[in-house]
């Protein structure tokens, strides 16, 4: 049955069908991370969001251009354009070249998205290697006479734009007067014919490490340029679907419209979509504002909170805790930490797997005094309406009661219910939703260590010519389905 997908698209503010512009081909640019620090709580978000996105548009049979970027240049601090480069600041600190530390700190996100099962983009560009896109993409807006030249630096013209197009704050509905009286005075401002125009290239001053020759000064691109700039290259202009956190909506998804707009005569795609921020007591949390907390803090249990000393993290939390906790609310709404929710999640995660592992025990009858062929549908109006991954959930919760009942003996299903239920878990709850049973997993490395144990007493009966034992151990494995295999590093195992 073709399913009839609604997504929010922020420009519009209501949800729309999603179609796509090519039919069966979807082209989808999420911003990605700056990496100068460790992924936190509120990196997971945006990452766990448009994974689920990802997942579901290929279930629903598209095939998927999944575009994510690396921001390593180019991002200054407090998201303004004037101040340090955030990665050089962090390069210039620790006395590393800022390649090195947007090296290691890719890394480390790559290593904590898989954890969290995150299926890698298609494409990840970085925007220091897309320099000569950013440069044309400037030369572009500077012939259409929508930028200007300053002191080496180039800015977008605000105000020529509105008076042409009469669109800037579309996307997140500011108005040019009001960001005349908001926007705050920042060094170097006398360069600027307006105070909101944003930077499309900067002059390096003479410390700037990271540079490169440009027709108007040796320097670096502006933030919004990257993106604009690496989205066409990969998805063409426009795309399907641009993504990212609703932080991102002013100044930068803002700023990207405007320098489409100005460069093509339209704008990047068809559909905005941004979720929600995590919450620490009600504020956003952030790099910017020190009230994260990263994720490898939340595998290990500890996180000491800057400005009391304390305690955080009542526990350790596994990735799918975190994962599951992400996907108990909807992408759009807020989600506000708490070792309470967490812990809440956490029997939420269980409480599923578990009805999995049931669903392997129950035994069959020859009628059913239940009805189950409901719930895949009611998973997929969940989902069609917006992602509503929480009432995805609360479905799957419902057939895990079933499961359970039926596992007491006051219920029967038959083999057909049940293989049908057991299709609805792993299509909704493992292959959508992109859970996984850590316990299991677990499992794996539990037998990985007594497979070792096993060859390592049948190295040693070897050593002593105990040909006996050491026949008896491969000839064991060997009935039970592994198969043993001597080389000269030694034995290796596998299942037949």
């Amino acid at each position: 049955m073709e399913q009839q997908f609604l997504i929010y698209n922020t420009l519009s503010r209501q949800k729309e069908l999603f179609t796509p512009l090519t039919p069966g081909r979807v082209g989808m640019y999420v911003c990605g991370p700056t990496v100068y620090g460790d992924a936190h709580l509120g990196h997971a978000r945006p990452a766990i969001t448009f994974d689920i996105l990802f997942r579901y548009l290929q279930h629903l049979g598209y095939k998927v251009r999944y575009v994510r970027n690396i921001t390593d240049v180019g991002h200054l601090e407090h998201d303004a354009d004037e101040g340090e480069d955030k990665i050089a600041k962090k390069a210039r600190l620790e006395q590393l070249e800022p390649m090195e530390v947007a090296q290691y700190y890719t890394n480390r996100y790559h290593a904590a998205m898989d954890r969290l099962n995150v299926l890698r983009p298609s494409i990840e560009p970085h925007a220091s290697g897309h320099i000569i896109e950013q440069i044309e993409l400037v030369q572009k807006i500077l012939d259409a006479g929508l930028a200007y030249v300053s002191n080496g630096s180039v800015y977008f013209d605000i105000r020529k734009y509105q008076e042409s197009t009469h669109k800037y704050g579309k996307l997140s509905g500011r108005v040019i007067d009001e960001m005349l009286a908001t926007t705050r005075e920042l060094d170097g401002q006398e360069e600027k014919r307006f105070a909101g125009d944003f930077a499309l290239w900067k002059k390096a001053s003479p410390e700037h490490i990271m540079r490169w020759p440009s027709p108007w000064s040796d320097g670096f691109p502006g933030w919004h340029a990257e993106c604009t700039a690496m989205g066409a290259k990969y998805l063409g202009s426009p795309f399907d679907i641009h993504g990212g956190g609703m932080d991102l909506v002013f100044p930068h998804h803002e700023s990207e419209i405007a320098q489409c707009e100005a460069s093509t005569g339209h704008g990047p795609c068809k559909y905005w979509m941004h979720n929600n921020m995590i919450t620490i007591e009600g504020q956003k949390m952030g790099k910017s504002l020190g009230n994260f907390i990263t994720l490898d803090e939340f595998f290990n249990g500890s996180h000491i909170n800057p400005k009391n000393g304390e305690e955080m993290l009542a526990q350790p939390y596994g990735p799918m805790t975190i994962r599951f906790f992400i996907l108990q609310a909807h992408y759009r709404s807020t989600v506000d930490f708490s070792n309470e929710a967490l812990q809440a999640a956490e029997k939420g995660y269980n409480r599923l797997m578990q009805a999995f592992k049931t669903l392997g025990s129950l035994q069959p009858s020859k009628t059913s005094s239940l009805d189950v062929k409901g719930y895949r549908q009611l998973c997929y109006d969940a989902m069609n309406d917006d992602m509503n991954t929480p009432i995805v959930i609360s479905h799957l919760f419902d057939a895990a009661r079933v499961i359970n009942t039926v596992n007491d003996h006051k219920a029967t299903l038959t083999q057909e219910d049940i293989d049908e239920l057991k299709s609805v878990f792993q299509t909704f709850v493992f292959d959508i939703m992109g859970l996984r049973d850590e316990a299991a997993t677990d499992n794996s490395a539990l037998i990985d260590g007594l497979m070792q144990m096993i060859l390592d007493v049948r190295a040693a009966a070897k050593a002593n010519k105990d040909w006996t034992t050491s026949d008896k151990i491969r000839d064991s494995l060997s009935a039970l389905g592994i198969a043993v295999k001597d080389g000269k590093d030694g034995a290796t195992w596998e299942l037949k």
